[in-house]
């Protein structure tokens, strides 16, 4: 699995911003191996986090490569005062399940119970 993290700060948005947003979201959504989305607001300093998850990099590269993402990311000064993006391979996932996540439903989802008790090489 793997996701895509985009944290940033924001000025002012406006409709065009709202209009590419929506766009890139439903880009998102029909990528191959698209997982699901979260997003997260620091309450101290008003920083944004929306996390995607994918099956694989395919539905991630396709999401990159689209022409409206592109566009926003050329665009991204006019909204945004800074931004940092991480990528990364998930190496497990693990969790009471009490409530749904993308990453319950891949086979990276390990036995909470069970974690720690084998080294990481191990379990490669």
């Amino acid at each position: 699995m793997y996701t895509a993290t985009f944290i940033f700060d924001t000025k002012q948005f406006d409709e065009d911003f709202h209009r590419l947003d929506a766009i890139i979201a439903a880009a998102a959504r029909e990528t191959a191996g698209y997982l699901g989305e979260e997003a997260w607001e620091d309450p101290k300093n008003g920083r944004i986090s929306n996390v995607y998850y994918w099956e694989s990099e395919q539905g991630l590269r396709q999401l990159m490569e689209h022409p409206t993402h592109r566009e926003a990311k050329k665009r991204y000064s006019e909204w945004l005062s800074g931004y940092q993006v991480v990528i990364s391979q998930v190496l497990r996932s693990y969790g009471d399940k009490a409530f749904a996540h993308p990453s319950a439903h891949t086979s990276n989802d390990v036995d909470a119970d069970n974690i720690g008790t084998k080294s990481l090489a191990g379990q490669a």
